[in-house]
C-alpha cells in the first residue's frame, strides 16, 4: 500500500513523501524497512523519543502529536487514535465487512462471547472470537495475549476472519482497550454490557473513570444492550447513538425478562420472556451469573434477527468455558473446580453458586495479583471468608511486589471466623487444599482460570493448575 493511500484513514498536516508501506506500529523495536510508526506516549515512555531511532530503521513516516522536526513526519491530534485508523485502512478496513458484537464488562465478558460463538457455530455461522482465553477465526486458533489485542494484531485478526468467510465476530472490549483508543474508528452492531463493580482501578484512578471508559463502547454501538440489573446500566447508554435494550431477572420494565428461574448444580432454566414471545431456555452451566450470561446472548441473537426457538435449541448445546467454574477431572470423592474470579463480585458469584448445592464443605483457595488495585484485596478476604469453611491465601501473579505483603492486605480483610491457612507458595498451597478436602468437600481454585503461567519478578513460570492438581493427586 501506498503511503499517501493510507494516511486518507487520518486527518494530519505534513507533506510525505509518498513510499510503499509494509508495516504500521507504535513499537519502535518492531520497526522494519517500509514502516508508518506512530510516537504513542504511555506511562513511563514516550514514542516521540525514539523517533529518529525508528527512521534509522527504515520507517517511512512518522506520525507525532507535535512536530519533531523530521522530514518524514506528519502531525495528528491524537497519536493512539491514529494508530488504529491506520491499521484499520493498512488491512482494508475488513471489520466493516463483519457483523461486530463487543461485550464489556467486569464480569461474564469471556464467558458471554465464547457463549455467542458456540450459539452461532451451532446455528451454522462460521464466526471470529477475539478475547481473553483465545482468538479464533472460524476453527483456527491465535494465542491471545490482550483481551482486546493491539490494533495491527486487531485488524489482522479481523482481515484473517473476512478471508475465511466468517460472518461476525464477538470480542471482549476491555476498559483499557477503550481508553487506549484500540477499537478507534470501529462501529459495532451491537455493544453489550453485564455489569460494573470493583476493578482496575489501578489504571483508571476512580470507579467514576471506569464506568466512563467502559460507556465508550455505546458511543460507537447502533444498538446498546445492557444489564437493567445493574446499577450503572442507565449510565453506559444515556447520551450515547445506541439504541438501548434491557434485560433482567428482577425487573419487568425490561425489554427482556427470565421468569421461572430454576437454579440446580447442573445448570440453569428459565423462561426468557421477549418481545411478542415466550421461549424455555436450558443452558447446562450453574450459577445465578449463567442466567444473565445466556440473558446476554440470547438478547444479542434475537437483536441481530435471529427467532427465539432456534436460540434456545442452540443454547442447549452449549457448554462451559475453561477456567470459569471449570470442574478438574479427578478420581476423588470431593470435587475441585478452577475459577478465573479475580475481584470480590467474581469469587461472591462462585461462592454463592457452589453453596446452593454443595454436599460437604467449602475450601476457597485464592490471592490478588500484584501491581494490581490494592483497594480489593481485603474485600476478596472478607467476601471468601463469609462464604467458605476453609480459606487458603496464597499467590496469584506478584509480579514486582513481595507476595507477603500482597497477602497481608488481604487477611487485614477478613473479619468473619474461619479457618484460615496462609501459604505463599501456590503450589503447596494447593497441595495444603486438597489434603484438607473430605468426601462431599469442594474446593476452588480462584485466580488463574484459563492461565497456564505464574507471573514473578523474575519471570513467568509454567504453572497449570490442572497438571498441579493431577500431579499431586497422583503422588507426584
Amino acid at each position: 500500500m501506498k503511503l499517501h493511500e493510507l494516511l486518507r484513514a487520518i486527518e494530519y498536516k505534513g507533506k510525505p513523501e509518498n513510499a510503499t508501506v509494509t508495516h504500521v506500529t507504535e513499537d519502535s523495536r518492531k520497526v522494519v524497512p517500509g514502516s508508518v510508526f506512530c510516537c504513542v506516549a504511555g506511562k513511563g515512555f514516550d514514542g516521540h523519543n525514539f523517533a529518529a531511532q525508528a527512521i534509522a530503521n527504515g520507517a517511512v513516516c512518522v506520525v507525532a502529536q507535535h512536530s519533531l522536526g523530521l522530514p518524514c513526519e506528519v502531525v495528528v491530534a491524537n497519536s493512539r487514535a491514529a494508530y488504529g485508523l491506520l491499521c484499520a485502512a493498512f488491512h482494508g478496513n475488513a471489520h466493516e465487512k463483519l457483523t461486530l458484537v463487543g461485550v464489556t464488562g467486569t464480569n461474564g465478558k469471556t464467558t458471554t462471547t465464547c457463549l455467542l460463538k458456540q450459539m452461532f457455530d451451532h446455528m451454522g455461522y462460521k464466526t471470529g472470537l477475539i478475547g481473553t482465553l483465545v482468538n479464533m477465526a472460524g476453527d483456527v486458533e491465535y494465542p491471545a495475549v490482550l483481551t482486546t489485542p493491539d490494533p495491527w494484531e486487531l485488524h489482522g485478526l479481523f482481515a484473517e476472519m473476512v478471508a475465511t468467510g466468517c460472518t461476525h465476530c464477538f470480542m471482549e472490549v476491555s476498559s483499557q482497550a477503550l481508553d487506549q483508543k484500540r477499537v478507534e474508528g470501529i462501529i459495532f452492531q451491537v455493544g453489550v454490557f453485564s455489569n460494573l463493580t470493583q476493578d482496575h482501578l489501578d489504571y483508571h484512578g476512580t470507579f467514576e473513570n471506569y464506568l466512563l471508559a467502559k460507556r465508550q463502547l455505546f458511543v460507537q454501538s447502533e444498538i446498546g444492550i445492557v444489564n437493567l440489573d445493574d446499577e450503572a446500566a442507565p449510565r453506559m447508554v444515556q447520551g450515547t447513538p445506541a439504541r438501548p435494550v434491557t434485560y433482567s431477572m428482577r425487573r419487568d420494565d425490561a425489554d427482556y425478562t427470565a421468569k421461572e428461574i430454576q437454579l440446580s448444580s447442573h445448570g440453569v432454566d428459565y423462561h426468557l420472556v421477549a418481545r411478542g414471545s415466550i421461549g424455555r431456555i436450558d443452558y447446562q452451566v450453574p450459577g445465578a451469573f449463567s442466567v444473565y450470561n445466556s440473558m446476554a446472548a440470547a438478547c444479542t441473537a434475537l437483536e441481530l434477527g435471529i427467532d427465539l426457538p432456534r436460540i434456545a435449541e442452540a443454547l442447549a448445546k452449549c457448554g462451559g468455558v475453561k477456567g470459569r467454574m471449570e470442574i478438574v477431572p479427578t478420581n476423588t470423592d470431593y470435587r475441585v473446580i478452577i475459577d478465573y474470579g479475580h475481584t470480590p463480585d467474581g469469587i461472591d458469584n462462585v461462592i454463592r453458586t457452589i453453596n446452593q448445592t454443595r454436599q460437604g464443605r467449602l475450601i476457597s483457595l485464592f490471592g490478588c495479583g500484584g501491581d494490581r488495585d490494592k483497594s480489593k484485596r481485603p474485600l476478596m478476604g472478607e467476601i471468601a471468608a463469609q462464604g467458605s469453611d476453609i480459606v487458603v491465601v496464597t499467590s496469584d501473579n506478584p509480579r514486582s511486589e513481595d507476595p507477603q505483603a500482597i497477602i497481608d492486605d488481604i487477611v487485614a480483610g477478613i473479619k468473619s471466623r474461619v479457618k484460615l491457612h496462609v501459604e505463599v507458595d501456590r503450589h503447596a498451597a494447593i497441595a495444603y487444599a486438597l489434603k484438607k478436602a473430605k468426601p462431599g468437600d469442594t474446593v476452588v481454585l480462584f485466580g488463574k482460570g484459563q492461565e497456564t503461567t505464574q507471573i514473578l519478578a523474575d519471570g513467568e513460570i509454567d504453572f497449570d493448575e490442572r497438571v498441579i492438581v493431577k500431579e499431586l493427586l497422583e503422588g507426584r
